[in-house]
């Protein structure tokens, strides 16, 4: 399929600014002035071409490439070749680089050009911990190193003496430090890392051009942690092993010592993983998308499936909630892995002196740096009940705080505040004990201080406010613990929800991502602890390694071992209350997985996932099939087990509800038949199903059920895990149209001063007098049309509008009339920009909460003069699964008008 080409526009992605409570505060205006790294490379395209046999006047050609430069060039069409693609059967194409954005509408519309995608940037991956071990002491260090095998039975398949040998794994990212002792301390045939490339150089940063060579030698630290994962040897100082660390390795960097990488560097490198044989190819990156179309989903889901196992990372992009997959593992044939927080977590305790106490945990990775003297309590409130305790700055009698440990109440306002107005009377080092909300993780910015548990926190205060000597040490060695993580099991907080915008099954399985200790570059310590879902997938990449040495690596296996994880993973319930549901697969995929039983089961339910649909397009009757491969007879026995339903969108919004995303315990009911099953050896029976949707639940809630059909014979129990939603997304909101974000509605149309302009305007495109498009979107579109029309155009919708009134400026959707007739005879002056298959965007501040197109200079996309006169901007947003045919499909906004008058 063809994207549109029209990628001129300039786009700027910043995210929205959070209060603590999670609710949007205004952002200031000002603040559209930043620019932060954009989504795709300016006039860059990745085309494919055709078969040459099907391109027209290809003449004496012998490359389809060349008969299509010869096209090109006789359209006048300037071009330039960055990179050819030559992988039959898979991706045949190139990297061009044009001067306008016309070229690239040429382009799209040549004989022999089967498709056109503008070249995504990838930022590098998120790391949400970090940590370099100091030594064999370190606290960070887990008391039980290997307790990641033990989460997914790897350890069971290791005693089986199974390490994955005779498997090549290609490792796309950063590169690895092949010298490392852990990993072989080499390159070559005869090393553990047998070779690779690097497509980038040191110096690339995604901006610049690359200078590949031969060396994929790591200089950042991101890949070697990733193959040390799945391939650290034993007798290491710190007992950690691979998953699979019999496999072979090739190294494909794709990032520079600093920066982001492109598309055109990834498709390069995924065609060179699967030229150079590898059974797997394990991608620790991607980028909020949404959709399987961009050019790495598209190539990394024909390598899938030929036969080759590909892990992709879910995303770190929990916090943003639901609709916010990540590409390339959005591509439907591969394997796209989420997180779940590690069983421990290793932290630090204090020592009590003056009264009789146990030592007190603290969240922290590192002593606190108090030389291990003994400290004297402050408490800012002798109230253990108090709820803004800090939030105000203290007292001016208050006194220098510099000698004492200070213990401040969890509540009502931001850690960091209450750091803030405590630490300038001098405070040195604090303590804020928890209220409630958890022992977890949580940010206080760059102070000494950390977080207690409740009962310490009281104990403490209440022991201050009664006038006992007591007094706190911070030993520097030797007082760290391993602190049951009170979510471990559970799923880490970071990882992205789906599903996809085409309601695809995202992520597919989980993985132990949180805390996980492996190898970094020998100059950068050799060993640390990461945290994030580029850790789950090389656990999963080694996990397909032990599955391929286990059972062969055909083609066949290959392409069931997605089934064959999901249906044999563990379910990860939502939270350690008794009777919580379990948690939405929208984040957890079908589990997490369990290698030995995936390895060793005997019972294949095919397919693993079954996508039920929206509302408009629900699927009630779906079927799976079980097939009994052991040696004698068995009985199943057929239950459905629902999850947590997600209420994906706010209540009275069309704001996505931001992570961790609600749950409901409204579930779907389903009829299974048979729902007893009786299997010969060898013999396998179809089941169908029959799905009701939840009933009496808002559907403006979007809400997205989900659960398991369980297969249980004896003690061995298998899933079919499925996926449903309550609502149409034909109906769902794409525009944002709220004045909640900047105070006024948006699109809005900016004048020359970054204000939204309300009455007609004039503007000359000289010395910045321009204007310019404000927009965000709460849902992704698969098209985005910004065109001009003639000023004179009104529109009188018959919809209801999302805005206050039907007034130009207001938000709409189809149908509706006007006196010219439809929206079809509506003319259109010229095409301003158009994108394809994009996302929603979030609430982060750093990085994609809005876009902005700035009209520099009166021309259209295709690089024509805007003639003088009177004008308005119509926006276009298809919605999802609408037909790009139909106009009541789309969602519109017209803008006030404005004149171009240079």
């Amino acid at each position: 399929m063809k994207s549109a080409a029209s990628y001129w526009a300039l786009l700027s992605l910043l995210p929205t600014l959070l209060s603590a409570n999670s609710a949007f505060a205004a952002v200031p205006i000002s603040a559209i002035k930043k620019t932060s790294n954009l989504p795709t490379v300016a006039n860059k395209f990745i085309i494919e071409v055709e078969e040459l046999a099907n391109i027209p006047n290809k003449r004496s050609f012998e490359r389809a490439h060349d008969a299509v430069y010869s096209e090109l060039r006789a359209r006048d069409v300037e071009f330039e070749v960055t990179k050819e693609y030559d992988s039959e059967g898979i991706f045949v194409g190139a990297a061009l680089v044009v001067t306008d954005v016309k070229d690239a509408i040429a382009i799209e519309n040549t004989p022999g050009v089967k498709s056109i995608r503008p070249v995504l940037s990838f930022r590098r991956p998120k790391i949400l911990f970090n940590h370099v071990v100091t030594g064999v002491d370190d606290p960070e260090l887990p008391v039980e190193p290997l307790s990641t095998h033990v989460m997914g039975n790897v350890d069971k398949i290791h005693a089986e003496g199974n390490i994955g040998r005779g498997i090549k794994i290609g490792i796309l990212d950063t590169g690895i430090d092949y010298n490392h002792p852990a990993l072989g301390g080499g390159i070559g045939p005869d090393f553990l890392v047998t070779g690779g490339y690097d497509f980038v150089g040191d110096a690339y940063t995604g901006a610049n051009e690359p200078v590949p060579d031969s060396d994929p030698m790591d200089c950042e630290g991101h890949g070697t942690h990733v193959a040390g994962i799945i391939s650290a040897q034993p007798g290491n100082p710190y007992g950690i092993s691979g998953v699979a660390y019999g496999a072979s390795i090739n190294a494909y960097r794709v990032f520079g010592c600093a920066g982001s990488a492109t598309e055109d560097v990834l498709v390069d490198a995924l065609l060179k993983g699967h030229a150079d044989g590898n059974d797997i190819l394990t991608l620790s990156l991607g980028e909020a998308n949404g959709w399987a179309q961009s050019a790495s989903a598209v190539v990394s889901n024909r390598i899938a499936a030929t036969g080759k196992i590909v892990t992709i990372a879910a995303g770190n992009d929990g916090t943003s909630g639901s609709w916010y997959s990540s590409t390339p593992g959005n591509a439907h044939n591969v394997i796209s892995i989420a997180s779940v927080a590690n069983t421990a977590v290793p932290m630090q305790n204090a020592t009590v002196h003056g009264v009789a106490y146990n030592p007190v945990t603290y969240y922290r990775t590192n002593p606190l740096p108090t030389e291990g003297l003994e400290l004297p309590v402050y408490a800012t409130s002798n109230s253990t009940t108090v709820t803004n305790d800090a939030c105000d700055p203290l007292p001016t009698d208050t006194p220098d705080l510099s000698p004492y440990v200070v213990i401040i109440r969890r509540g009502s306002c931001t850690f960091v505040q209450k750091l803030s107005n405590v630490f300038a009377k001098g405070a040195t080092v604090a303590l804020i004990y928890d209220n409630g909300n958890g022992f977890s993780p949580v940010a206080l910015g760059d102070f000494n201080a950390a977080l207690i548990q409740s009962f310490d926190g009281e104990f403490i205060v209440q022991q201050y406010a009664a006038g006992a000597p007591i007094r706190l040490s911070f030993p520097q060695a030797g007082a760290s613990t391993n602190f049951p993580d009170p979510n471990g099991g559970l799923m880490s907080f970071f990882s992205s929800y789906g599903p996809s915008n085409d309601f695809q099954f995202k992520p597919a399985v989980a993985a132990p991502g949180g805390g996980i200790l492996s190898t970094i570059p020998v100059d950068q310590g050799s060993y640390g602890v990461k945290s994030g879902t580029s850790m789950a997938t090389p656990y999963m990449a080694g996990a397909a390694a032990l599955l391929l040495a286990a059972k062969g690596k055909t083609p066949a296996v290959a392409k069931n071992a997605r089934d064959l994880f999901e249906t044999t993973a563990n379910k990860i319930p939502s939270s350690k209350t008794d009777g919580d549901p379990f948690q939405t697969l929208t984040q957890a995929g079908a589990g997490l997985a369990d290698v030995y039983k995936a390895i060793h089961t005997t019972t294949i339910v095919s397919p693993g996932e079954l996508i039920l649909n929206d509302t408009a397009n629900f699927k009630s009757f779906q079927t799976f099939t079980i097939e009994n491969k052991g040696k004698t007879p068995k009985t199943y026995k057929l239950t459905h087990v629902p999850a947590g339903t997600a209420l994906t969108q706010k209540p009275n919004s069309t704001y996505p509800a931001l992570g961790p995303v609600p749950l409901s315990p409204a579930a779907a009911s389903v009829i299974i038949i048979p729902d007893t099953v009786f299997l010969l050896p060898g013999t396998k029976l179809p089941v169908v199903l029959h799905f009701t949707p939840p009933r009496n639940v808002d559907a403006s809630l979007y809400l997205v059920y989900s659960g398991f059909i369980d297969i249980t014979s004896g003690s061995e129990i298998h899933h079919v895990s499925y996926l449903g939603l309550v609502g149409s997304l034909k109906n769902k909101p794409v525009f944002d149209n709220t004045p909640e974000f900047f105070g006024f509605r948006l699109p809005a149309l900016l004048d020359a001063n970054d204000e939204p302009q309300a009455a007609p305007s004039n503007y000359t495109f000289a010395g910045g007098d321009i204007p310019s498009l404000l927009w965000r979107l709460v849902m992704g579109t698969p098209a985005l049309r910004i065109d001009l029309v003639d000023a004179s155009i009104n529109f009188k919708p018959t919809l209801q509008s999302r805005g206050t009134d039907f007034d130009i400026g207001s938000l709409f959707t189809f149908p509706w009339l006007n006196p010219g007739g439809s929206f079809a005879q509506v003319k259109i002056v010229g095409t301003l920009a158009s994108f394809d298959y994009i996302s929603r965007h979030n609430e982060d501040p750093e990085e994609n909460a809005w876009s902005l197109l700035r009209l520099r200079s009166p021309t259209f996309a295709n690089g024509t003069s805007i003639a003088n006169g009177q004008y308005r901007v119509l926006f276009r947003a298809l919605k999802v699964t609408g037909n790009p045919k139909r106009q009541e499909d789309y969602e519109s906004w017209l803008s006030p008008v404005f004149g171009v008058n240079p």
